[in-house]
């Protein structure tokens, strides 16, 4: 099939690679040109402007989304309407927020216009295994996406997972998820870390991949990140977060479900950015108070 691809970032330059080499025909916008170039050299059909990509496609056209969730993604949504025919399809397969697909959805339908939301995982090794998506949309949107989605995807590795924000929906909730894993993890590595055994935590991580119920990609993961730093000295421990999590904690609070795990794995991002809180410092001040317990002072 042929696509439009707007935006070739870490993810969407990568997918563009993977649709080329499955045959499709891909004309490529990004907003540095240097990056379209790059996927002209690797097939690509490449566009200067969001025109250009509309003009290259045959209608019915599919446009296919990659950037961050949000005001760039309506922003690229409201250049694109002008330019699109009844019958073009919009693919969102960002990190967007399910409430703005279907606030999306309804308002191009009255242009004639359809719109699916991917969740897309998988990362910069997607290109390499497979993407692993969750298509929300109609039925008949869905169908024409197929065979962009057999090859992004490992065998089995996407499925229409129902109405339009389904797919961001269950991605939030799937990223949610990845917060918890990761932080048991990184607790785990931690006491590991600071016991009287002098382990070897990338051979541990490699043992542990090997049948055991803690076995993960994620584990893998840092495997491989334990063998390119084994201390884990060349980096900080600063965590951002994409916005999925907060997501999933406020969806959980909405539906009154305890999800305590995933809410404490969200506050302990939060806390990773901070040095030297005000709040330990009042925590220090009250044990000086109350108990004569030393202080350490600037």
């Amino acid at each position: 099939m042929e696509l439009g691809f707007l935006g070739l970032g870490r993810m969407g330059f990568n997918m563009t690679l993977r649709l080329l080499r499955g045959g499709h025909r891909v004309v490529a916008w990004n907003r540095s040109p240097d990056k379209v170039q790059e996927a002209v050299a690797q097939g690509a059909v490449g566009a200067a402007s969001v025109a250009e990509v509309v003009g290259a496609l045959a209608a019915p056209r599919v446009l296919w989304i990659m950037l961050p969730a949000g005001k760039a993604t309506d922003d690229m949504i409201d250049q694109l309407v002008p330019l699109l025919s009844k019958g073009d399809l919009i693919v969102d397969g960002g990190n967007t927020n399910f409430h703005d697909d279907k606030r999306r959805a309804a308002a191009l339908a009255t242009h004639g216009i359809g719109y699916a939301d991917v969740g897309t995982s998988g990362g910069v090794w997607g290109l390499q295994n497979g993407y692993c998506m969750m298509a929300g949309g109609a039925p008949n949107d869905i169908a024409r996406l197929t065979p962009a989605l057999d090859t992004l995807g490992p065998p089995d590795g996407w499925l229409h997972t129902g109405a339009v924000g389904s797919g961001h929906f269950s991605k939030m909730i799937h990223n949610g998820i990845e917060y918890g894993m990761m932080q048991a993890y990184a607790e785990g590595f931690e006491i590991l870390q600071a016991s009287e055994y002098d382990y070897d935590l990338a051979k541990l991580s490699h043992l542990w991949n090997q049948g055991s119920v803690v076995r993960s990609w994620l584990l893998e993961l840092a495997e491989l990140a334990f063998k390119q730093d084994p201390k884990l000295e060349k980096i900080r421990g600063f965590v951002e977060d994409s916005g999925e999590g907060r997501w999933t904690v406020l969806e959980a609070i909405d539906k009154n479900i305890p999800a305590e795990v995933l809410t404490l794995s969200l506050m302990r991002r939060f806390r990773s950015r901070q040095e030297d809180t005000f709040t330990d410092r009042v925590l220090a001040a009250l044990r000086n108070q109350f108990g004569g317990h030393a202080v350490k002072e600037k």
